[in-house]
């Protein structure tokens, strides 16, 4: 298993997006992004912190269905 990076929430963002999230929305400091599939719609905020907590970072990728060296490939 890969060691996951620190990066901050812009670099996330970017990764989601290559993966086929759209950003929806954003309020303050946080973005909304969406990805439907056929079998359900999943939703993700991601706060813009210049690093993401590692607790943090891991509960986004999971949420996303990734794994964390398919996570690690899109950046």
């Amino acid at each position: 298993m890969t060691k996951l990076p620190v990066i901050s929430g812009e670099k996330t963002i970017k990764a989601l997006c290559k993966s086929g999230f759209i950003v929806t929305r954003q309020k303050g400091s946080h973005v909304r992004l969406k990805k439907t599939t056929f079998e359900r719609t999943i939703t993700i905020t991601v706060p813009l912190h210049d690093v993401l907590d590692r607790g943090t970072l891991k509960s986004i990728i999971r949420t996303a269905g990734l794994s964390a060296d398919e996570f690690v490939r899109l950046l």
